[in-house]
């Protein structure tokens, strides 16, 4: 075999030794602190804006209030999107610890340009700029994240996943509920 070939293949060999480390639940923390501002909550006019996880809303409320049968009352963003928070994160300094695959599973709450605003909202909204220079939105300093597999507005499936991902009361405080918790080893997605 030639030194080319065998320096190819392990170049190869590295590359997915690093891909499936990545993958296996890091969180991807890159220890750097985040910029952050934070505006006080307001009422604003609703208008519609995409349902993507991670796209910004174009103008309006950004976030609102829902009640959840089961969970109470609850952040969603202004399509109906539930929003949660994760236990790693902290909220002083506001820092998301959640990045790279987790980041695929747990989208950041993209903040719209110019001041988010929110209805119903108790606790202080902010942002915070992530690694990648989105600007994430916050409340009480903690990230906010949609759950990609949440595919329509009320779903809350991500509800104390791996028992460190909980929905978000208005004040910005974790909803603890009595839910079913999935592990990630049946793609629950603990992180």
């Amino acid at each position: 075999m030639s030194a080319i070939r065998r320096a190819g293949m392990l170049a190869a060999s590295g590359a997915a030794v690093l891909a499936f480390a990545t993958a296996c639940g890091s969180s991807g923390s890159s220890g750097q602190p985040a910029s952050v501002s934070s505006a006080p909550s307001a009422p604003a006019s609703s208008q519609p804006g995409s349902s993507q996880p991670g796209t910004p809303v174009p103008g309006g409320a950004v976030l609102k209030v829902t009640t959840d049968a089961k969970l109470g009352q609850i952040v969603t963003d202004s399509n109906g999107f539930t929003l949660y928070r994760f236990d790693k994160d902290t909220a002083t300094p506001p820092t998301s610890h959640c990045t790279d695959s987790c980041a695929s599973l747990w989208p950041a709450a993209v903040a719209p340009a110019g001041t988010p605003t929110g209805t119903g909202i108790s606790g202080t909204i902010g942002t915070l700029t992530r690694a990648d220079g989105t600007k994430q939105l916050t409340l009480n300093g903690w990230p906010l994240y949609r759950y990609s597999p949440d595919s329509k507005p009320g779903d809350t499936n991500g509800q104390g996943v791996g028992g460190i991902w909980w929905t978000v009361t208005p004040g910005g405080d974790r909803v603890t509920a009595s839910t079913p918790m999935p592990s990630p080893s049946n793609g629950g997605g603990g992180y």
